[in-house]
């Protein structure tokens, strides 16, 4: 039996998103945890990534943060050949970066700031 259309589209759509977050993962890694960075590594480093973003076939993404993830995925690659200081686009993609994450931790968190007063009424 082979696979319904659905599903040959759900599971490619999870490759794409899956090799986003690779590449994400892999640029950020690598401002991290190079000690010294130089512009040279830094466009060796996305080469070697879009080897691996580019197996997978471009799909169309609905979800806010999936989108944001492109978005940003594709504001790396912008900077590859950018004249700019090599500290400056490490300052601007891990800010970037770091403002994906806390909008994903938003969504999945909620403070119970005012537990107390919600059973307050139940005192009476």
């Amino acid at each position: 039996m082979a696979a319904s259309k659905k599903a040959i589209e759900n599971a490619s759509r999870l490759r794409y998103i899956r090799a986003l977050e690779r590449f994400h993962k892999s640029i950020v890694s690598y401002f991290l945890n190079t000690p010294e960075l130089t512009q040279k590594g830094f466009q060796k480093k996305i080469d070697n990534a879009l080897k691996l973003l580019n197996r997978v076939d471009e799909i169309a993404l609905y979800k806010g943060e999936l989108q944001d993830l492109q978005k940003l995925v594709k504001k790396m690659i912008s900077y590859k050949d950018s004249e700019e200081d090599i500290e400056s686009i490490k300052e601007e993609l891990l800010y970037s970066s770091n403002q994906l994450d806390k909008n994903k931790n938003a969504r999945r968190y909620k403070k119970d700031k005012h537990t107390n007063s919600k059973y307050d009424e139940w005192d009476n």
